[in-house]
């Protein structure tokens, strides 16, 4: 498999950081490529239990790891200024040359409210997240640079500590517009698993957008985070999934959601059905496999996999012997 990297997208709503790190090392033995670690303040559900900084957890995966990494993905325009979202990766990339990225997003409220002021709707959102890119953009040339925009103001300054090459950009996209701009303005695009034909809309967007920026879509990297629950018997992958990963079955946009305890209540509604073209829930590793395949095929080069069930060591063990090695690009 020389086209295709199988990642670990590690959950740190669900794993403290030193299991995080060691769930990470022990992927890397058995055959995954990298690491898409998330960034949230709290958790889904209070059941999953964890939200660390994704920042310090990304330096030490990079520590005991030798792929890629990044954040999958981090909001530069509420929680965090865009300026300190810049200075974070550029240390990372500063620390770790060439191994890591930057994945971007406009934001949810789970993680985005705690600051308090007013919440805005979608397209807000978007430019907010569009203007963050600039901001990022210039702090990257390592020049002094000022930004007064429509949200963002930055007086005269600049990055003093800089990798030799700025890390690569990559923007969350699912809808129409926001996936032709990221093919137009970033480095490469990160979306959730989805159906077959929602996530092609996707990348005919983004090759759109690419193709409008004078770029080759296809050279340029495609990542997608695909959540799932195996498990050793079908039972107790549906238990996995219905008690650690709720959110995989809620069929609404979740961006406005404020708490874990919101997201609890509206799980209680949540039932096997729901997840049907969401999530595949299967003890058959095959049933994985090609569900996976059908992506590769679909065009994306890089794949981060997040198990949601708690049995992080079996998953990681089977999917490296009996998954991975069977993909094809």
């Amino acid at each position: 498999m020389t086209e295709v990297q199988i990642g670990l997208a590690a959950a740190l709503e669900q794993f403290s950081p030193r299991e995080s790190i060691r769930l990470a090392a022990l992927a890397e033995q058995h055959g995954f490529s990298g690491q898409m670690a998330a960034d949230h303040f709290q958790p889904w559900v209070p059941q999953q239990g964890e939200a660390s900084f994704v920042w310090s957890v990304l330096a030490s995966l990079a520590e005991n790891t030798t792929g890629d990494l990044g954040p999958g993905v981090t909001c530069p325009s509420f929680r965090l200024h865009p300026s300190m979202v810049a200075q974070a990766a550029a240390t990372l990339e500063a620390t770790y040359p060439g191994r890591t990225w930057l994945g971007i997003g406009s934001g949810e409220a789970l993680n985005e409210h705690i600051i308090g002021g007013y919440w805005p709707e979608a397209p807000e959102r978007v430019r907010r997240m569009f203007e963050a890119l600039e901001v990022i953009r210039k702090l990257f040339t390592g020049k002094d640079v000022k930004h007064s925009g429509e949200f963002f103001k930055l007086h005269t300054t600049r990055l003093w500590t800089l990798p030799d090459e700025p890390p690569p950009i990559y923007i969350a996209s699912a809808g129409p517009y926001t996936s032709r701009k990221t093919g137009e303005l970033a480095d490469g695009l990160i979306t959730p698993g989805a159906s077959i034909e929602k996530l092609a809309g996707i990348l005919d967007n983004f090759g759109t957008g690419a193709r409008k920026a004078g770029k080759d879509p296809d050279s340029m990297p495609k990542l997608l985070q695909v959540h799932l629950s195996w498990a050793e018997d079908d039972e107790t992958a549906w238990a996995n999934a219905l008690d650690q990963w709720p959110n995989g079955g809620m069929k609404f946009p979740k961006a406005d959601i404020r708490s874990p305890f919101d997201f609890a209540q509206m799980a209680k509604l949540v039932r096997r059905e729901d997840f049907e073209g969401r999530m595949v829930v299967s003890s058959d590793p095959d049933v994985h496999r090609a569900a996976l395949q059908k992506y590769v095929d679909a065009g994306f080069n890089r794949i981060y996999i997040h198990n949601v069930g708690r049995n992080q060591d079996e998953f990681i063990e089977t999917f490296g012997r009996d998954v991975l090695p069977k993909l094809t690009a």
